[in-house]
């Protein structure tokens, strides 16, 4: 049963798309951040139980012996499962089951496995994260019909939110430090376990979440965040690369694309890097909004708060971020590997996006899973225009604890029709994701764009 968060009127129950139904947030609802709610908005309390502990501020500190730019070692790493979710006995926890992950235990019947550990909210951000997310409170609105917000700056923009658009908008604004260099890869697996990596070089420069940012500047230059990414491998794609500018008010500004082709050597303005169009080189398992579980514009689905909910989600995946694992043993056929997953009880978000009348998407409905703590989506099911559970993504987080941010080492993308599945983040292999960068605008061009293809 899913339990109604306090701050919720029931009036607004329905779906919420605009933001005339936003309900400001009044300074004694604020002042509950960092006393009885976390400085994100979550529930500091734990569970009844005691199966969720309190929140006592996540992951302060690395371990010793951490060095910045090592793989992060496992603080957890001395702990056993306490039991296993199998198909023989998943419906014993159907009520913190998703209805994908359900799925998936009837499609892989004798494979595929849920070890659950013990439950540390590890989800940490820096203090000035807290400070932001507070201001924010108060002041951050929804913009034309939730295409794009106002008000915010740095932390969470609706900490304490009031509909399901404030609640996909956190999701997207979360704070994943202020600039990232990521080396790695993706591989779309086949029914039968083979796979070829795609290798990746990626640059992201967040503007939202720069210290110095504030509600003023981001609205004047309208930049969320830009992205860059060049194909490394295989030798046939190696050299495209993709631009994408994402936008603050994306009425105002539709997000802008760019695409560098290596056989034509030259760089197109790409208008269909959004929504439903296939993702790159992801063998058609995933959309372009799928990526990072969502992102991009909101504004073709009708969005409802459900409530929260405690459910069972992949959670401190240390050992699966390992570089003492090897890719072969990470893929395996129909999923990854379970012996290397985590997963724990969390409270989470229930957020349904339901098609728009009139409009076109893959998926007609969609249903997203959000972590309390650190507002990363952890799981989400995608359902077809039939209404039929379609596909279902799973993100296995860790604190990346030098910055620290609660974030995603492998996001997991299954095809429940073609029984096939796609694995991006790899990064087993390579090196660290490098949080220190700090890239300069200028790398974030188009002229740039054809440099970086031609290396």
């Amino acid at each position: 049963m899913i339990k109604k968060f306090a701050m919720i009127a029931a009036a607004m129950s329905v779906a919420m798309t605009t933001a005339s139904v936003h309900a400001k947030v009044t300074e004694a609802e604020a002042a509950k951040l960092g006393s009885e709610l976390t400085p994100l908005g979550g529930e500091v309390a734990g569970n009844a139980d005691g199966s969720i502990p309190a929140w006592t501020g996540g992951i302060t500190k690395a371990p010793a012996g951490y060095s910045e730019g090592d793989f992060h070692p496992d603080p957890y790493a001395g702990e056993a499962p306490e039991f296993v979710i199998t198909a023989a006995n998943y419906t014993q926890y159907a009520d913190q089951l998703s209805e994908g992950l359900k799925k998936m235990f009837e499609t892989y019947p004798d494979t595929f496995q849920l070890p659950v550990y013990k439950t540390h909210r590890s989800a940490s951000n820096p203090e000035f994260v807290y400070e932001a997310t507070k201001a924010n409170a108060t002041r951050a609105t929804l913009l034309d019909d939730g295409n794009g917000m106002s008000g915010a700056a740095i932390g969470i923009p609706f900490p304490i939110p009031a509909n399901g658009l404030e609640a996909i908008w956190n999701h997207i604004a979360r704070y994943r430090g202020q600039a990232v260099q990521r080396n790695g890869g993706q591989a779309a697996v086949t029914s039968g376990g083979d796979y070829n990596v795609i290798g990746f070089d990626e640059q992201l420069l967040i503007q939202y979440s720069q210290e110095n940012a504030t509600p003023e500047s981001l609205l004047e230059n309208n930049i969320l965040f830009m992205f860059k990414q060049k194909v490394t491998e295989p030798a046939r794609l190696a050299g495209t690369a993709l631009l994408v500018h994402e936008t603050l008010d994306q009425v105002k500004e539709p997000r802008k694309a760019w695409t560098y082709n290596t056989g034509q050597r030259r760089v197109r303005l790409a208008p269909n890097i959004a929504y439903d169009t296939p993702g790159t080189a992801a063998d058609g398992l995933r959309t372009t909004d799928d990526f990072d579980m969502f992102n991009g514009s909101p504004n073709r689905y009708n969005w409802e708060l459900k409530g929260k909910k405690e459910m069972f989600v992949a959670y401190n995946n240390y050992k699966l971020h390992g570089n003492d694992v090897t890719y072969e043993e990470i893929l395996q056929p129909n999923h990854v590997n379970p012996d290397l997953t985590r997963w724990e009880k969390h409270r989470v978000w229930v957020v349904e996006a339901t098609l728009k009348d009139g409009l076109r998407h893959i998926y007609q409905k969609r249903v997203f899973y959000i972590d309390e703590d650190s507002w990363q989506i952890q799981l989400a099911d995608m359902y077809d225009n039939r209404g039929e559970l379609y596909r279902v993504a799973v993100a296995y987080g860790v604190n990346y604890y030098e910055v620290p941010t609660q974030w995603s080492t492998l996001d997991v993308y299954h095809d429940l029709n073609s029984r096939r599945y796609l694995a991006i983040g790899l990064d087993n292999e390579e090196k660290m994701y490098d949080f220190s960068v700090q890239p300069r605008e200028a790398e974030f061009t188009p002229q740039a764009l054809r440099r970086e293809g031609m290396r």
